[in-house]
């Protein structure tokens, strides 16, 4: 089983790295800084003392020039003095003991031996004579190295310190700036089926986090909101399909309590296909509504003349609409791109709907309005208004808004409105209802190409 960090460890230990990499850099910097103004100093304390053994050479007038080297060499403890000439090597005292090897190449340059480290500056003695002397002068600056040593044994040290440091300061930090993140897992391990009702707090929590909150406060009121759908769609699909499986058990067990005539069977039979055909047809009605609400439904887009659609659909229903003296008319005209048989379909069933809900003498018209960019197509019917309360419901599964309509109806299973909005919205439009001054319109928005 691999071990997976903690984000908190994680950025307690990014807060270690980063602190020690900035002290790192910025001792690595100090260090070298101090060993630069270091050999600037000893470069300026030889080159001081270069000049002072020329003068003091030149200035000899028939003293003893060693003497005068002695004098000079005095001042200063941790210095000595090499000259070299032409005919060999001549040593002269100096403070300090000399190593056995010196470089001979002029200019500044670092010497360690076992138990001390030098600056050792070569120039001519005699800026002014080709076969001039080599002078050395040596600097004991081990002090120098020991506090270098010293400062980097210190910048080790407190880089330790500092990253052991932000480690456990990153960690307290980390852990309480993720505190409202372990609020929200409490919360949400105890979300399940039975409580989709809870919801993460967003006023206390860091701008990132509430984001996420109200995101997932979001994801949850969906999940809820479906759930509910979901357990009403199989409590209202159990609820209709049990009075026609009722209706065919007992009309079966009755037809077969005894024996009967063919005709008797014959009728027994026709009454059963119809209770099967209902039931067939809400089957696929439920199937239909499937695909739509997971995008399924294969549309056929070819250009349709809506007026010459809602003539045909009127045509149709004229039969019907003759028994009870309903007028039915259509107004204006427009074109758009869709699936013809889904069209006719959202129309019939607005249609229908409308005329089962017209009294006698009214009236039913379709109202078609061109757009520049979609198309109005308003289904409208006279007769009783339909409460403000009861209009969100209407595109529901099951629901029926004639409240004297008894379940399991072999007619109208309450899908109608359900499938015209899938319809609706999978040709990229939206549909509404409205209901006032006597008259009930169901209003489709559709754009002309999508």
């Amino acid at each position: 089983m691999n071990h997976r960090w903690s984000l908190s460890n994680r950025l307690a230990l990014l807060f270690a790295a980063c602190t020690a990499i900035v002290s790192l850099f910025a001792g690595v910097l100090f260090s070298r800084g101090s060993e630069a103004h270091f050999i600037e100093l000893d470069q300026q304390v030889l080159e001081a003392k270069l000049i002072g053994v020329r003068r003091a050479l030149q200035d000899s007038h028939g003293h003893d020039p060693r003497k005068l080297l002695d004098d000079e060499l005095s001042r200063q403890a941790d210095l000595a003095l090499r000259i070299k000439d032409n005919e060999g090597v001549r040593w002269h005292g100096g403070s300090i003991r000399i190593p056995a090897q010196v470089p001979e190449r002029l200019g500044l340059s670092t010497l360690s031996d076992a138990n001390n480290d030098y600056r050792v500056l070569n120039a001519p003695l005699y800026l002014d004579r080709a076969d001039s002397a080599q002078l050395t002068l040596l600097l004991d600056i081990t002090h120098h190295q020991h506090f270098l040593q010293r400062m980097q044994r210190l910048i080790w040290l407190t880089v330790g310190l500092s990253a052991v440091a932000t480690a456990l300061l990153g960690a307290w930090a980390a852990r309480r700036g993720l505190r409202p993140l372990r609020r929200m897992g409490a919360i949400a391990s105890n979300v399940s089926a039975r409580s989709l009702n809870a919801r993460l707090p967003e006023e206390h929590m860091p701008a990132e986090l509430a984001e996420l909150a109200h995101s997932i406060n979001d994801m949850l009121g969906r999940l809820d909101d479906a759930f509910q759908r979901l357990s009403a769609f199989s409590a209202d699909i159990a609820h209709e399909l049990r009075t026609p499986l009722s209706n065919l058990l007992t009309h079966t067990q009755v037809t077969l309590t005894r024996e009967r005539s063919l005709e008797d069977y014959r009728e027994a039979l026709h009454g059963n296909l119809e209770e099967l055909q209902w039931m067939a047809q809400l089957v696929n009605d439920m199937l239909y509504l499937a695909k739509a609400d997971h995008g399924l439904l294969a549309l056929h887009r070819e250009p349709l003349d809506l007026a010459q659609e809602a003539d045909l659909l009127l045509e149709f229903f004229a039969p019907l609409a003759e028994d009870t003296h309903v007028h039915l008319s259509r107004e204006g005209n427009s074109h758009m791109e869709g699936d013809r048989n889904m069209v006719r379909r959202a129309l019939s069933n607005l249609m229908d709907n409308a005329l089962r809900f017209t009294p006698d003498g009214g009236e039913v018209r379709v109202r078609i309005v061109d757009g520049a960019q979609e198309v109005s197509v308003s289904v409208e019917n006279s007769g009783e208004g339909i409460t403000a309360d009861l209009l969100p419901r209407l595109f529901d599964r099951f629901y029926r808004a004639d409240p004297s309509r008894q379940e399991g109806s072999s007619e109208h299973a309450g899908l109608g409105l359900a499938i015209t909005r899938s319809i609706i919205r999978a040709h990229g439009g939206e549909i509404r209802c409205e209901s006032a001054d006597g008259w009930t319109r169901f209003v489709i928005e559709l754009p002309k190409s999508n």
